[in-house]
């Protein structure tokens, strides 16, 4: 074989091994109940929950406490199970939080009581709304 043909192979044979590593590390949507039960079970492996933030009557985020320094927060997100739990964030409260439709959070247990998450992701309400897709005739 050509030195080529050798390198190409090579190169195919790492992409393969990287795309095999990533998949192992994906992971699903989980619920407050099933991070309880990997800590306990010794797992400190970090997890995706999804939910909504936790809200009033009137539609006011209720939960949010700032610490005094603003560099990082409690909220109590509500899981698709419907369990709420307390999230610790180490980090200043993102833009447009209270305003988000869902928030992905993930981390870990470190105690039983309160959630810490490592890194939040957040599902913004769309700025497409269905009457602007009515007008314009679709």
């Amino acid at each position: 074989m050509k030195k080529g043909h050798l390198i190409g192979i090579g190169i195919i044979a790492i992409a393969i091994v990287i795309i095999m590593t990533s998949i192992g590390d994906a992971s699903s949507y989980e619920s407050f109940n099933t991070a309880l039960e990997m800590k306990q079970d010794g797992n400190d492996k970090p997890i995706h929950v999804v939910g909504q933030l936790k809200k009033d009557q009137t539609g006011a985020v209720t939960g949010l406490n700032v610490r005094e320094d603003k560099t990082s927060f409690t909220f109590v997100l509500v899981d698709n199970d419907g369990t709420e739990q307390e999230v610790f964030y180490n980090e200043p409260v993102p833009a447009d939080f209270t305003r988000s439709e869902s928030v992905v959070v993930i981390g870990q247990y470190k105690t039983d009581d309160i959630f810490i998450a490592d890194k939040i992701l957040m599902k913004c309400p769309s700025k497409y709304q269905e009457t602007d897709v009515q007008a314009a005739g679709m």
